[in-house]
């Protein structure tokens, strides 16, 4: 397996600049920019001042229309057109005086040295604004998988052993209804219902504190920060809750028809000795090696429809804005970093396979 790590260690960074490069060339030929944005809102805001003061010098107290690109000379100054060289310098400031090539390699090589540079409209560094955002993201995203983890294994299991019962065909009933309904329409249903959209009031909408916390005691803000959880990480577990115990489900049962199982009933070793000691290991295969993605998947993407609808300032509401906003450093630096690290996650979850059974051997197939 050294050998094998080796090799994926080496791919990692060609991977990543494969990446990077498709994104950029997209992002390329996608309409508008930051440059657009800017001289469209210096151009807008020119054109606003201008019609307030020539309302106000005849009096009337409705807006005047626009002036033309050029305007009269009595117009506003700002009114009458940016100038070629007032637009070069917005392109230096953002960087775009220099060719789309020549662009990507200076960002590449800041990049590798994990330089992500500072936000295009916000006064701060990308990492700055990456970890200001992190822990909502992160309590999203922990506490949502400790969920579905902890009920899914132990109910896949269950359905399982009890296939064709009761149990697992009311259980997978509702497991197909939380996969069949949006993560994100189960979240506006739970406004509705419990955070004052029609009917009851019990739960905050925005955020994960409540004014005035700073000064409470620890126990108490637990509690106000858990109540501020419970409706975002509810719609998280729903989807990832049907997906999991299906998969658990599956997983025993695959094993539980196998040759070493009959064997062991055989022998006369008792069913619990032979679920635990026997056909748990070879199931749970897929389940904790897929872990770090699902992880992963649940911190930067699962949660950005959530982030948005609850209002919770996280890694998928940044990444939202800055998308809308064509803020390249923040898009780009977080898809480098994320990127990166889903490669070596990936990288983990292979090792985790061997780890978890050492038959498995990723360089003996030519991996």
């Amino acid at each position: 397996m050294i050998a094998y790590t080796l090799r994926r260690l080496l791919l990692i960074p060609l991977t990543l600049f494969g990446i990077m490069v498709i994104n950029f060339t997209v992002v390329q030929f996608a309409p508008g920019g930051p440059v657009e944005l800017m001289i469209t809102k210096l151009q807008g805001n020119a054109v606003d001042a201008a019609a307030r003061v020539s309302g106000s010098a005849s009096g009337e107290t409705t807006q005047a229309k626009p002036p033309p690109g050029q305007g009269g000379q009595g117009a506003y100054r700002g009114a009458q057109g940016l100038s070629p060289d007032f637009i070069k310098e917005i392109e230096r400031q953002f960087g775009f005086d220099r060719p789309a090539h020549e662009r990507f390699w200076l960002m590449m090589v800041q990049y590798a040295r994990f330089d992500f540079g500072k936000s295009f409209y916000r006064d701060t560094s990308v990492v700055g604004l990456v970890i200001e955002k992190m822990p909502t993201s992160i309590s999203l995203g922990l506490w949502s998988t400790l969920i579905i983890y902890l009920v899914s294994i132990p109910l896949g299991i269950a359905k399982a052993t009890r296939d064709g019962s009761r149990l697992d065909v009311v259980s997978s009933w509702a497991v197909i209804i939380g996969y069949a309904v949006p993560g994100f329409l189960f979240a506006i249903a739970l406004i509705v219902l419990f955070a004052g959209g029609q009917y009851f009031a019990w739960f905050p909408l925005r955020g994960l504190s409540s004014p005035g916390m700073e000064g409470a005691s620890f126990a108490t803000r637990a509690l106000d920060y858990f109540w501020h959880l419970a409706l975002p990480v509810t719609a998280l577990v729903v989807g990832g809750f049907a997906g999991l115990t299906m998969l658990t489900k599956n997983s025993f049962l695959e094993e539980i028809n196998k040759q070493y199982v009959v064997t062991a009933r055989a022998k006369g070793l008792s069913e619990r000795r032979i679920l635990y000691g026997h056909i748990f290991r070879n199931a749970m295969l897929l389940i904790v090696a897929g872990f770090p993605r699902a992880l992963v998947g649940i911190l930067f993407t699962g949660s950005v429809l959530v982030e948005i609808i609850f209002s919770l300032d996280g890694i998928g509401l940044l990444g939202f804005e800055a998308v809308s906003n064509r803020d390249y450093p923040v898009m780009f630096g977080t898809l480098y970093a994320f990127s990166l690290l889903g490669l070596v996650l990936n990288l983990v979850s292979d090792l985790t396979y061997h780890w978890v059974d050492p038959r498995i051997d990723f360089e003996g197939r030519g991996g």
